[in-house]
């Protein structure tokens, strides 16, 4: 009997079209033989087709486990997590918990630190904060200045003075009413793909190699002029260190079923920082996480089936915990 799988994509978030991208190789890499597909399209607007998912245990009889494929705000930062959590489905990735903590930058700063895990000197401003003297003392230029809620590069950029750094939070407020700014890390740009639950591995890493000043959206998305290396050129000892941030980050924030964790290494003093992880990061023709796992001998639809394991996994393990008295 087929496994009846819903996809939910699209979303009310700045990445829509890369959800649109990402849910649509999930379903082409999905193997018909296994998986019966149930897409569920998200609009701009929040306007579920065909039809919602209700936040009731056994609403959704059609259904046996959900891949979420949305990117950003109400798909990456706990609240899908937490309709899916109400309607006692069993679904792909990180929970409540590790999603809305990964999706806000500064607070995952704040947990890998209190972890003693490596991140780069930052500020955090609100979006009616005016004076931002302070923060042009306290970081020195170039700085990154980025909504503290969004993925993709969306909303992020690279100043270099206290004019654009003024230009570049009212942006960034436009997204996010959080803005955080960091200091610049002048070095390599490199990533690693986390997947599983209780016992996470790491797979080798990649570099991108960006075509713009840094790695953008467009860069990302629009120009097809990046370029990545996999697996990452560095020395064996720092690959497995990479490897071991990578798992100590995913578990510092409580994730399950996969994440991405970006990384840079500092050219001046080789030391490597934890930028970000996503929780449910690009699965686009040209998106790293499902690279690097095929560069580390897990195909596409091995990786679809190990996802779609875990989460029944996650769920049955979670059916032992009692919630009344």
């Amino acid at each position: 009997m087929k496994l009846r799988v819903a996809i939910l994509y699209g979303g009310r978030s700045g990445e829509h079209e890369i959800s649109i991208r990402s849910a649509n190789a999930v379903m082409e890499g999905m193997d018909p033989a296994k998986y019966e597909q149930i897409p569920y399209f998200i609009d701009r607007d929040g306007k579920w087709s065909p039809r919602p998912i209700l936040p009731e245990p056994g609403a959704q009889p059609d259904i046996d486990v959900v891949f979420p494929v949305l990117h950003g705000t109400f798909g990456e930062d706990g609240t899908i997590q937490g309709l899916l959590e109400l309607a006692d489905l069993p679904y792909v990735g990180a929970g409540v918990l590790a999603s809305a903590v990964s999706m806000d930058k500064e607070v995952m700063k704040r947990v890998c630190a209190e972890r003693m895990l490596p991140v780069v000197d930052y500020a955090v401003i609100s979006r009616d904060q005016t004076d931002l003297n302070g923060i042009a003392g306290r970081l020195s230029f170039p700085m990154f200045v980025k909504p503290a809620n969004l993925g993709s590069s969306v909303g992020i950029s690279k100043v270099h003075s206290c004019d654009e750094l003024e230009a570049a939070v009212r942006m960034a407020a436009g997204y996010d009413s959080k803005v955080i700014v960091e200091r610049g890390i002048t070095g390599r740009e490199l990533e690693c793909a986390v997947l599983g639950n209780e016992a996470p591995i790491a797979s080798l890493p990649c570099e991108i190699l960006p075509s713009r000043e840094f790695y953008d959206y467009e860069d990302k998305y629009l120009l097809d002029k990046a370029e990545t290396k996999v697996p990452a050129d560095l020395p064996a000892d720092k690959t497995e260190e990479l490897r071991r941030l990578a798992v100590e980050c995913y578990r510092a924030v409580d994730c399950e079923g996969m994440a991405r964790v970006d990384f840079l290494l500092e050219a001046a003093t080789g030391k490597l920082y934890i930028n970000e992880l996503n929780t449910i990061p690009g699965f686009t023709s040209i998106s790293m996480y499902p690279k690097m796992w095929q560069h580390s001998g897990v195909s596409f639809a091995s990786l679809i089936d190990r996802l779609l394991a875990l989460a029944i996994e996650r769920h049955q393990r979670k059916k032992a915990t009692r919630f009344t008295r």
